[in-house]
């Protein structure tokens, strides 16, 4: 799957592409949001939840860019 193809996806067939192709990289967790970050193939997901009603509000691709430094440890 290409990052194009992912994202012609419904936001719940983006969801069962994560559970059936990502590989779980890391997580990222504060007052208000978690973020899950998988890979798949040469491009980056990640699942957004809102931490006080544990729903998904969003699902971001991307290859690089400002998304992956909030998993960084510097």
């Amino acid at each position: 799957m290409t990052l194009y193809e992912f994202n012609i996806l419904y936001v719940n067939e983006r969801m069962e592409a994560v559970n059936q192709y990502g590989t779980f990289i890391d997580n990222y967790i504060t007052k208000t949001e978690r973020c899950n970050l998988y890979a798949i193939n040469k491009f980056f997901v990640e699942v957004v939840y809102d931490g006080v009603h544990n729903t998904i509000t969003e699902v971001r691709s991307f290859k690089t860019g400002r998304l992956l430094d909030k998993y960084s440890n510097l």
